[in-house]
């Protein structure tokens, strides 16, 4: 099975070889366009995840060791998670991060305080050489990842470089919570903070930086940085007390990136450091976990930083009081084609022992499991006669089903596949039936786990709800058929007919690793087009059933990747412009023979009028292109547009010859252009200062022309923007906590529900936004005074912390009448007030609260309901709220 992180996790080749080019923005250029035509309220939007659930790498998980249910996750490109444990959902915590601090979205490392469970830390920075132009830095929260203070760092962090599965990098003392470690990558040592994550200093005693290179002789930087600090483990038997009168935790573990001096040890609480004697050498020591209370430390080690290879690898045991290491390796040194990283204790039972070898691509990971402290172990999986495997486990993915990978492989293989890079595996510190690890793909768990001990099966199934981690590449919003197609990195791409549901099955026949680039015809969206990489092709697809079902064309000799590619309006034509030596062809037909495009070069981006099937465009360094013909020749048209950085265009539905391009790079042209003659001009859009991708939806009320829709620069701020005047004015539709990170690939408006847009993330998923406008998304209006009784109300607090709360509130229509819209009003007894509220929009002053529905969830059927969350704060106590009203009526409780 191919390694499905490869685009969006190695390298950051999800940004489509962009990264490379210093296609993401610097983020510190001055704009030089005219003050921005902008109005001066955003309108009210609600945001939410199109479902996909995982698409990407999670090399992390951590619990709590003092509070039940408290667990996070981090990602390498996506930002870290909080597990809601009354809804089985991941809650996104990094969401606030914006466009000139993107490398932020990539975790390192994550640590959750046991002393003080509201205080969580997260290591962030995506990449250490200079595809990340900003520099490394420690977050930190005292409301578990509500709200956030930052430290930079005087370096970089690589949450998406090698090794990021190993860790965890940052700790806390257990006994002194002020103190934290942080192992820094690039030579730059260990680190310490004594005032809780707020400075950070050097610990100079501390002289192994940790020099393994993946590949010494790569000259990006990404693979021959140096490994530095992997990971740092206190001993909580040698400290003394919690709170103010703690003392700081004597012993501390150290595990570094370097082969013959792995492991370093101090017992005076970080003043001196020394080398672990009698370790094994010749490995790196992925993790050290340690069971305190029996003294043993245990350390899975691999021979390359992962998480992607490995060819052997061990499991070692240390007994922290007499110095003696035991090899304990599941496996005999012989049979080891893989090495060892995801390793955790059953707290409950600590010599029962897990362990993964994460490495094993085919056919399938392993987990070991003993319950002897590493005397015996038993495998997830055996052979019972070759190639027939025998199971300890069945894989339940009925929630997420396209994790089959629409495969049959022949045995021993399976489709599900147990895993691949499994480097984060965690048995729950207070449920021994639990355990949930990481893949490439998803997040699996299982709560049976014991049944295991007893020979007796017990299900995996996908704990990955809310975690959405793909990498977005091309979006479009046909107007018939389904409402959303997406191309992504790593998984492909999905057909979407329902936003809020999984897909049953990302494209197949063929199955792109990535698909780059997508389009309909206009005229016909039952016609689509697809192009992607695929080693050894082929590398376009075509769909008459709008993405239902794909079949695969041909392609001229030279393809090595997938480009663009544009469908005609009436779907009776295609131009493709594949990566490699080919060039541009177009295509009578679906793609069964090609001829090569005169006037364009190779490498240009190519797009389709939405009117006239004969007429295509294109773009390549600074010079635009059209196509009379349908493709087979291209004349140069518009010049002097920008030559450097990305450059994205797209042409309006039902408007020959209407074109809008975005893109450009900040120390050069940058900013949105338009044209109305096919690309014989184009006018600079004045008071955008930068825009780096343009989509169109339905039009506003009253309004002919199309709504516009930017991930933009506008007036100094960076955001999402919306025009309904054909570029005249502007509003921004999200806010500072509503950023992910960067936001350039694609964008694009629904051409059936006015407001409606879809912004691409490079890890966060597909994001989709409603405006609560007249005429948007679902909703309407205030249903008025409804009949007393009409309504019941669930209040549920699903998460409550020193001096604040999270609650989840249930409004169902028990009228004979439907609703077209609510609000919703309460008081709270005891002096509580709302911070932030989701799917709903607060109002009111103090205590006195109403919430009024998104746009998207106003219409409730009878017997229907609606949901609305919302974070608040309390002192004192934080009792139920006594009565609820609905358009003045009082609500019964549920």
């Amino acid at each position: 099975m191919r390694r499905p992180r490869l685009l969006a996790g190695l390298a950051g080749l999800a940004l489509t070889g962009g990264l490379l080019a210093g296609a993401l923005p610097a983020g510190a250029a001055e704009p030089d366009a005219a003050p921005a035509r902008t109005q001066a309220a955003a309108a009210s939007y609600s945001w939410k995840n199109v479902r996909v659930d995982g698409g990407g790498f999670v090399p992390g998980l951590v619990f709590n060791r003092t509070e039940k249910n408290l667990l996070y996750a981090r990602t390498d490109i996506g930002g870290a998670y909080r597990w809601d444990q009354a809804g089985s959902a991941w809650v996104p915590l990094l969401d606030h991060i914006g466009w000139d601090d993107w490398g932020h979205t990539g975790v390192v490392s994550l640590a959750s305080d046991t002393a003080d469970p509201d205080r969580v830390y997260a290591a962030v920075g995506t990449y250490t050489n200079d595809w990340d132009p900003g520099t490394g830095a420690v977050l930190r929260s005292a409301d578990r990842g509500a709200t956030w203070q930052r430290a930079d760092l005087p370096f970089k962090l690589g949450g998406n470089m090698p090794g990021r599965g190993m860790g965890e990098r940052l700790a806390v003392d257990p006994h002194d919570n002020r103190i934290l470690y942080l192992g820094a990558p690039s030579g730059n040592g260990l680190w310490r903070s004594t005032d809780s994550g707020a400075t950070w200093a050097k610990v100079t005693s501390f002289t192994n930086p940790g020099g393994y290179q993946q590949d010494p002789t790569d000259t990006s930087g990404y693979n021959s940085d140096e490994q530095g600090i992997v990971w740092v483990t206190f001993d909580e038997s040698t400290g003394g007390g919690t709170g103010a009168g703690a003392t700081a935790t004597k012993t501390i573990y150290v595990g570094v990136g370097d082969k013959e001096n792995a492991v370093y040890r101090s017992t005076d609480a970080g003043a001196t450091w020394t080398r672990l004697a009698g370790q094994p050498t010749g490995y790196l020591a992925h993790k050290g976990v340690l069971d305190a209370g029996n003294g043993y430390l245990y350390l899975a080690y691999s021979d390359t930083a992962g998480p992607y290879d490995g060819g052997k690898g061990k499991v070692y045991r240390y007994a922290t009081a007499t110095g003696e290491w035991k090899d304990i390796t599941p496996v005999a040194e012989a049979d080891t084609y893989h090495g060892f990283s995801g390793l955790t204790v059953d707290r409950q039972h600590p010599g029962t022992v897990m362990v993964s070898a994460y490495s094993s691509w085919w056919p399938d990971t392993q987990l070991f499991r003993t319950t002897d402290s590493g005397t015996t172990w038993t495998r997830a999986w055996d052979y019972s006669a070759y190639p027939t495997r025998s199971n300890r486990y069945t894989m339940d993915v009925s929630s997420v089903p396209w994790l089959t990978w629409g495969g049959d492989p022949a045995p021993p293989e399976q489709a599900p596949k147990l895993g691949w890079m499994t480097e984060a595996l965690e048995i729950d510190p207070f449920d021994s039936d639990r355990m949930l690890y990481g893949t490439g793909a998803t997040v699996y768990g299982t709560t049976e786990l014991t049944r295991w001990d007893t020979n007796t099966n017990f299900t995996i199934r996908p704990m990955v709800k809310g975690l959405e981690e793909t990498a977005v590449l091309d979006l479009v919003s046909p107007p018939s058929g389904a409402p959303l197609i997406s191309a992504l990195g790593d998984v492909g791409g999905f057909r979407h007919t329902d936003l809020g549901a999984v897909p049953p099955m990302m494209f197949t026949a063929p199955n792109f690793t990535s698909t780059t680039s997508l389009d309909y015809a206009e005229t016909k969206p039952d016609v689509l087009v697809r192009s992607g990489h695929l080693d050894g092709g082929p590398r376009v697809a075509f769909s008459t059933d709008n993405g239902a079902h794909w079949f695969a064309g041909q392609e001229p000799a030279g393809v090595t990747g997938g480009g663009t590619v544009a469908a005609a309006a009436d779907g009776g034509r295609f131009v493709w412009s594949p990566e490699g030596t080919a060039g541009v062809h177009a295509a009578t037909g679906h793609g069964t023979s090609w001829t090569p495009s005169a006037g364009i070069p190779a490498g240009a981006t190519v797009e389709s009028d939405r009117v006239d099937p004969k007429t295509f465009y294109g773009f390549h360094g600074g010079t635009f292109y059209a196509s009379a013909d349908g493709g087979l020749t291209f004349t140069a048209k518009a010049t002097g547009l920008p030559a450097k950085g990305n450059v994205r265009f797209k042409a309006v539905p039902g408007r020959k010859g209407d074109i809008w391009l975005a893109g450009g790079a900040p120390d050069a042209a940058y900013g949105l252009w338009h044209s109305t003659d096919g690309g014989a001009t184009f006018t600079k859009v004045s008071g955008v200062d930068q825009a780096d991708a343009v989509g169109f939806g339905k039009a506003a009320p009253n309004a002919s022309y199309p709504a516009l829709y930017s991930s933009a620069k506008i007036g100094g701020v960076r955001g999402i923007f919306r025009s309904t005047d054909a570029g005249a004015t502007w509003v921004r539709v999200n806010d500072d906590a509503h950023q992910w990170g960067w936001t350039g690939a694609t964008i694009t408006g629904d051409p059936r529900v006015y407001g409606r847009v879809y912004v691409a993330t490079n890890g966060r998923g597909i994001i989709y936004g409603d405006t609560s406008e007249t005429g948007g998304g679902d909703g309407g209006t205030d249903p008025g005074t409804p009949p007393a009784g009409a309504c019941k109300v669930a209040y549920r607090i699903t998460n409550q912390w020193q001096g604040g709360f999270q609650a989840d509130v249930t409004v169902t229509n028990t009228s004979a009448t439907a609703w077209t819209g609510w609000t919703l009003g309460w008081t709270f007894p005891a002096g509580q007030t709302v911070g932030q509220m989701w799917n709903a929009t607060p109002a009111g002053t103090g205590s006195a609260v109403t919430a009024k529905n998104a746009g998207w969830n106003g219409a409730v059927a009878a017997g229907g309901s609606a949901s609305f969350g919302f974070t608040g704060s309390w002192t004192g106590s934080n009792p139920v709220p006594a009565v609820f009203t609905l358009g003045g009526a009082t609500c019964s409780a549920a």
